[in-house]
């Protein structure tokens, strides 16, 4: 638990599911090719998650402490649906393969879910954000096949913006019959997230001014590096990101006509420390998570909600807080998500940049 503690949203690893269920308390199993609603949300968690394929009407067991969509979707999954929405969570895998069972003494555990998809279609949590984005992108025509969709408001958690993103990518380079309606990113390190930044050697332990919530999160990445770590830590950096043959100038006019929401947590705070890297969430700047440093070329449409907030429940836990302290889980940020998904047909005729930093 010690690690799961340290991994401060971007890492972690929770219980998955292989089988099917009617689940008292969840809905029933929808089979594939089910009739469906044409738009449709679909929820991308972050780094390192197990997190199983959900659908409107089939999720996991919700009882006895397990979470009908894993950690970071199951209090959003059921806001949205209590809204109208039409969800699906994005199948996410810490290691090679399929989503699997992992032991339901960590964070957030699910079982008895829907059958879960092909690797093919499950984003390597752990692994690259390229090849993280063309899996999403295939499961996005998986939905479409299979269920008849043809728009997709995308929500990403952490690194899920970042895949989002991506998968935005290669559905337009590939003429996709499938509209990406808007993007809401929550908590996404856009240019970096402070523990791999760490560990990458871009910022050294003066970093966190004394605080000792950050000196134990940074320096206990390397653990978590060696213990699950494919690709995504070194990633997940300034050096990576930014600059002119960074990955977010590769991304192009990907979120050309797309209305992107960015949110952030502010939880910690310091006015001693690095304005670019305080206030933060407990793993991802403000900084990072509003793309302060990310110009309109690269996102030509973008509204900016920040609130104090930490970037998971697993954070919550450790601080011994109420989970509706983490962004996935409050209130107001789940209504703020909802908002940004019922605006979206309008959104590109108001004036870009509300609430965002300069």
């Amino acid at each position: 638990m010690k690690l799961i503690a340290l991994a401060a949203g971007l890492t972690l690893v929770l219980a998955g599911c292989t089988s099917s269920s009617d689940n008292s308390g969840s809905s029933t199993a929808a089979t594939s090719g089910a009739p469906a609603e044409n738009r449709v949300v679909v929820l991308v968690s972050g780094g390192a998650l197990r997190t199983p394929f959900t659908t409107p009407t089939a999720a996991c067991k919700d009882t006895d402490g397990f979470l009908a969509a894993g950690t970071s979707w199951t209090a959003l999954r059921q806001y949205l649906l209590d809204n109208g929405k039409q969800v699906y969570t994005a199948p996410a895998m810490d290691n090679w393969g399929p989503v699997q069972e992992a032991p339901t003494d960590t964070v957030g555990p699910f079982a008895e879910c829907p059958p879960q998809l092909p690797e093919t279609m499950t984003i390597t949590s752990t692994g690259d954000l390229n090849a993280g984005g063309e899996r999403l992108a295939r499961f996005i025509t998986y939905l479409h096949t299979e269920y008849g969709v043809t728009d997709i408001d995308l929500v990403g958690h952490s690194n899920g913006g970042l895949w989002s993103r991506a998968a935005a990518k290669v559905l337009k380079a590939n003429n996709s019959p499938v509209t990406v309606r808007s993007l809401t990113a929550m908590a996404t390190p856009n240019t970096g997230a402070i523990p791999p930044r760490y560990y990458a050697g871009e910022i050294d332990l003066a970093a966190c001014v004394g605080d000792a919530f950050c000196e134990e999160t940074v320096t206990g990445w390397a653990d978590l590096v060696k213990l699950l770590d494919k690709g995504l830590s070194a990633q997940d950096t300034l050096r990576f990101l930014t600059g002119p043959d960074g990955w977010n100038t590769a991304q192009g006019d990907a979120l050309e006509g797309i209305p992107v929401t960015l949110m952030a947590g502010t939880y910690f705070t310091n006015p001693a420390g690095d304005p670019t890297l305080w206030p933060y969430d407990g793993t991802v700047p403000r900084h990072s998570a509003l793309a302060v440093d990310v110009g309109d070329d690269i996102i030509p449409w973008r509204a900016c909600w920040e609130s104090p907030l930490v970037h998971w429940i697993g954070q919550a836990e450790k601080l011994k807080q109420p989970l509706d302290i983490a962004i996935t889980n409050n209130p107001e940020a789940l209504a703020r998500v909802n908002e940004a998904i019922d605006s979206a047909d309008t959104a590109l005729e108001q004036p870009s940049r509300q609430g965002c930093p300069s």
